[in-house]
């Protein structure tokens, strides 16, 4: 089954989580405010108008330029995670909301920056089982755009980051390369034991953008050598172009998996065209997803 395009206005990014019995989609709009879905099942999403619970600041290092937020809860509390900038992209770093309560369509209070060492988007939350918490995000190697890769660090709270960044995946692939050398939107996927990083690569205004996939093979989180990439697991088709940037859920009874991707309606470069799409995943015997290919509407 697919829902393709699950929300009928253009959007990117997405992100969904599943909680007590409803799914809960988050979201940029206009670059600015962010507004957070409910509804009981993931084909309904885009049918909710959807809740605004944060606009920025007029002026500031998060006034402009919103990407890309998450909505993560830990213990008791709703974190969203968002890049923002003060209109000069080189500018963009990773911010935290913390909720006033346990509602996600509460209100929410910003908590401030997170220390990336420099420019910063696409941030998003690793959980490991012995209950250490690590921060993954895009970042630029330097000061200057050209390149984006993968980096790491360690939290000792949901709005701190208590290491040095350390580098987990740079675009050394021809697929990675596409109009500019960039692995950004890492996700979390665990299975079981086995712990997957999907991200997206190359330049997202083309319509080569894809998802490749880094397994953790090694004890160490932070070690770039404890992670075996692979790749492209998923890519366009003659149909569907610009796949990339998901997130995935369950659906209620926890016996189906979901991807949730944007993808292109133009061959032609640029993000205006873009659509949240949704379909269900499979498993290897051995418990390595397969995605498939992207189905159109």
């Amino acid at each position: 089954m697919t829902i393709n395009p699950l929300i009928s206005t253009p959007a990117a990014d997405p992100w969904i989580v599943f909680h007590e019995g409803h799914y809960y989609f988050c979201e940029s709009r206009a670059h600015a405010t962010i507004h957070i879905r409910k509804s009981d099942s993931i084909s309904k999403i885009g049918h909710d108008e959807g809740k605004l619970v944060w606009s920025p600041p007029k002026e500031g290092g998060n006034s402009k330029g919103v990407w890309a937020p998450e909505l993560h809860f830990f213990e008791g509390r709703w974190y969203i995670y968002y890049a923002a900038d003060d209109g000069q992209n080189e500018n963009h770093r990773m911010w935290v909301l913390e909720s006033d309560s346990s509602d996600p369509l509460g209100t929410y209070h910003c908590k401030g920056s997170l220390e990336t060492d420099g420019w910063a988007i696409d941030g998003t939350v690793l959980s490991m089982d012995n209950g250490k918490r690590y921060f993954i995000w895009s970042g630029w190697p330097g000061a200057i755009d050209g390149q984006q890769n993968l980096y790491v660090a360690e939290m000792d709270s949901p709005f701190h980051l208590c290491s040095e960044r350390r580098l987990l995946a740079e675009p050394t692939e021809e697929w990675e390369r596409v109009a500019m050398p960039i692995c950004e939107g890492p996700q979390v996927l665990r299975n079981g034991s086995r712990t997957f990083i999907v991200y997206s690569a190359s330049g997202s205004w083309t319509e080569d953008y894809c998802l490749g996939m880094m397994e953790l093979i090694g004890q160490d989180v932070m070690n770039r050598a404890s992670w075996q990439k692979t790749g492209p697991v998923f890519r366009k088709t003659e149909q569907v172009w610009g796949v990339g940037h998901c997130s995935f859920v369950k659906s209620p009874c926890r016996s189906e998996d979901w991807i949730l991707f944007h993808a292109k309606s133009e061959r032609t470069h640029g993000w205006l065209d873009r659509r949240v799409h949704a379909q269900r995943f499979a498993w290897t015997e051995d418990g390595v997803p397969q995605f498939g290919t992207p189905l159109g509407s």
